[in-house]
Formats: C-alpha cells, structure tokens, sequence
C-alpha cells in the first residue's frame, strides 16, 4: 500500500520541490502514486484539486430516468408515463414536475443522463456502483457480505488515507440495504477486515427514539448497548473473534478507535441531530431520507470523509416497493407510488442538503451523488411498473468541483441507451477517488496477498466544471 499520512495540505505540483515529488512516487502522495499525478497533468487536470468528503445518496432499488431527470415528453404514453417536465432554474434543463425544489438549484448540479452497465440485478449491480468491480461469486437474493468481498469506496479511502480522527472515515445511515433482512454485499470493507467497516447508525433519525450508538460498525456487533469502556473491550474481543477471521493487530485497532469515538465530544456532538433547530429539519423533510441526509451532512461537517444515506424501502414506516417499483400487486402503480411516495422525500433532502452546504461553504469541498444501482425500463409493465434497467439512467452530481447547471451524456429517444458519453460505474468510481486524492488505479492486497485495482475505470474530467 503506498501512503503519505503527513496530515499536511497537499499543494500545487508547480509548486513542489523536485526531491519531494520523486520522494511521493515512492511513497504515495495522499494516497496518489506519482504515475498518477503524471497521468492527471497529462490530461490537463490539476492533480490537487481535492475534495474532502462524499455524501452519496443511494436511491436503492433504481430510480426511473423516464420520470425524474431524462423525461422524454414526446415518447409513447406507455414510456412517457403521465409525469410533465418543467423548465429549472438552467434554460433547457428540464426535469419532473415533481421535484420542485430540485427545479429551482439546477445551476448547483450536473445530471449525468448516460450511466450505463450490464447487471440488472440488485445485488451485482449495487455491488459494482459500491466497490467499483464486479461480484463474481454465485448469489441468491438472500445473499449477504461476505469478507472474500472488494471494499466499498469508503472503506479502501479509509486504509488508503487514514482514520478522520477521533470520528469514523466512513458511516451508513439510517441502516444497510437489506430487503430481505439480510445486508447486501458490497456495503462494508470486505477484505479488508473488520477494522475499515463502515459507522452504521442503523436507526431512524427522524424518530424522538434515535439513537446513534455508540457502536454500530459491523453486522456482527448489532444489538450490542455498551456501559463503559471494559464492557467495550470484552464484546468487542469476545465479537469479532468469534465472528471475523482478523487479524490481532486489525482488531486492536478496531478498538483504538472504539474508544476514541465513545470518549470524544466532537464525535458525540456529531451525531446529536437534535442540535439542530427546527427550521432546519423542517427544511430537510420530517421524513427517514431527509433526516439522514441531514445527519449526513453533520458527519462531513465534523470530519467524516464519506457518508452513504440509504433510501429503504419501508420510509417513513408505511412498507412497500421503495424505487424497485414494478408495482407488484399489492403495491400501488409505479406512478401513484412515485408520486407520493419517493419524490417528494428525495427532492426535498437533495435539494435542502445543497443548499445547506452551500450556505456554510461546504459544497466546495464535498461531493453530493444522487443515483441508485440501474434505471427502469422505457416501458411500463401490465402491473403499472417499470422493471430493472441498467443500459441507460440518471444520476446527479453537485458541488465537488463538478460543477453545475449543465447535463453530460445523453439518451436516445426512449432513454433507453445512451447515444453520448456513456459513463460505467468504474468510470464514477474512479472520478470520486480522483477528486479525493487517490491513485483509481492503486492495488490493495486480500489477505491472501493478491493485488486488486481499486478500479478499472478512468476519471472523466469534463465533468468537472
């Protein structure tokens, strides 16, 4: 693994002695390689334009481009739907009439209307748009994370660049994707070890009964209430090596920043969404989504490099489809569901998680991702549905650096393939670590020492703005 963990800023390669960037080549330089930083100048880009965290609000189940960002007015009804587009904020921007907020900050967004990949389930496509590689071994719907697994991206940032202090480098709220009951793959660090698992809040914050913690960072430690400091050490000793094939010095420092975290009053007020006044939730919506994205962007505040907020599919309590919506009876057609049910929890989170970065000078320096595994299908199903479609959907991007008030990419006339700048998985994955400050194309070795790419994917530059 190559590394450099100074803690100081990294500054302009114009600016950097000769010794210090041939001593960065060959010890990493914030986790990029100097044949990274040469590959980056020779594209045009400045290598140091960083960004300092990543709230990636994944919209489980697939979110339909037909309805949201990529609407096709002039289509069918039975690909159109009944949704109209409206103008935003942007002239020639065009989006749902059902994502008002959303309308209105089109300038502070770019929407990538061509992503594009080839696994149309949910477990292998949520698993390549988190880890940046495919899912190999045999899977059924119940299968769960297994540690033979590649590492989520906030997990191979966290041992690539290093522990956010006394708080978590990576956490999930209000709980893992498992529609089933049991945790998806590709949600946790995998390989790596128990030591780079994600903070998994794993409650609802938009309940009087949230709790936070104090430790909730893997599957194996759910339930656990801890009373002090020598209860901490015994579970977490008595835990993990029951249920983890890691190794003594992982879990020791596992526990390290167990103890970290439990004794630090940053990270408790970090996790204290009751500070926040009341207005400000009103804004974000009293919802599951909107409270989350809000605990969210109180752990980028404080430090935390990448949060996932996860849209379940039971939100706001009342059970059903989530995006997977084919609308299956007994769940309501696709539209009626989206409608109500989806659009207006994720238009007001987005667009109030925006416009709170920006106000406290934040969206800079943190990159907001708005998508789900695939899309939908062009047409609707006999059940009033649209059904999985990965060769073709949306996503948004803000803030970061990418930029807004413009789209990248574009569909055919159904939104049913792109026609320009299709855009994989890999190719996000890698533009996310590029703008963090990491190599895309660094190895991290399994236990077994075998090397893996981080991903295969190359940055896409004209994303940014």
């Amino acid at each position: 693994m190559l590394q450099l963990t100074t803690g100081r800023p990294v500054t302009h390669c114009d600016r950097v002695p000769r010794r210090e960037l041939l001593r960065a080549g060959a010890v990493g330089f914030g986790g990029m390689t100097l044949p990274g930083l040469l590959r980056l100048q020779a594209a045009g880009v400045n290598p140091t334009r960083r960004i300092d965290s990543v709230i990636l609000l994944y919209l489980s189940g697939g979110p339909s481009q037909l309805d949201m960002w990529d609407m096709k007015p002039h289509a069918p009804e039975e690909i159109r739907g009944t949704f109209q587009e409206v103008p935003t904020n942007v002239p020639g921007i065009r989006i749902s009439e059902h994502m008002p907020r959303m309308a209105t900050l089109a300038d502070q967004y770019t929407i990538v209307r061509s992503m594009s990949h080839n696994e149309g389930d949910h477990i292998r496509g949520g698993y390549w748009v988190m880890t940046g590689g495919r899912l190999t071994r045999p899977i059924v719907q119940a299968s769960g994370m297994k540690r033979e697994d590649r590492p989520h991206i906030g997990s191979a940032l966290d041992y690539l660049m290093g522990a956010s202090g006394s708080l978590p480098s990576f956490a999930v709220v209000p709980e893992f994707t498992s529609p089933v009951g049991v945790p998806r793959p590709g949600q946790y660090a995998g390989f790596l070890g128990p030591g780079y698992d994600p903070y998994l809040i794993d409650s609802d914050p938009n309940l009087a009964g949230y709790d936070p913690g104090p430790l909730r960072a893997t599957e194996s430690l759910r339930g656990i209430r801890l009373s002090g400091r020598q209860s901490l050490l015994q579970q977490i000793d008595r835990r993990l090596r029951v249920a983890e094939s890691a190794s003594v010095d992982s879990l020791d420092a596992y526990k390290q920043r167990a103890f970290d975290m439990i004794s630090s009053p940053r990270a408790q007020r970090a996790f204290d969404i009751a500070a926040e006044p009341t207005r400000t939730r009103d804004r974000y919506g009293r919802h599951v989504f909107g409270q989350s994205a809000l605990v969210a962007r109180r752990l980028v505040e404080a430090g935390v490099r990448l949060v996932q907020v996860n849209f379940i599919r039971h939100d706001n309590g009342k059970g059903g489809q989530g995006y997977d919506s084919h609308s299956v009876p007994p769940s309501p057609p696709h539209l009626e569901w989206a409608k109500k049910e989806l659009l207006p929890p994720t238009d007001a989170a987005f667009a109030a998680l925006v416009e709170d970065l920006a106000e406290r000078d934040m969206l800079e320096r943190t990159l907001v991702v708005l998508m789900g595994e695939f899309g939908r299908t062009p047409r609707i199903n006999k059940n009033g549905g649209r059904d999985h479609w990965p060769q073709c959907y949306s996503l948004v991007l803000a803030g970061g650096g990418v930029g807004g008030g413009r789209t990248y990419g574009a569909s055919d006339k159904l939104a049913a393939y792109p026609t320009s700048d299709p855009l994989s998985p890999d190719d996000l994955l890698a533009t996310m670590y590029s703008l963090l400050g990491v190599d895309p194309h660094s190895e991290i070795k399994d236990p077994q020492g075998r090397p893996h790419r981080l991903t295969e994917g190359q940055p896409r530059w004209a994303l940014l703005g």
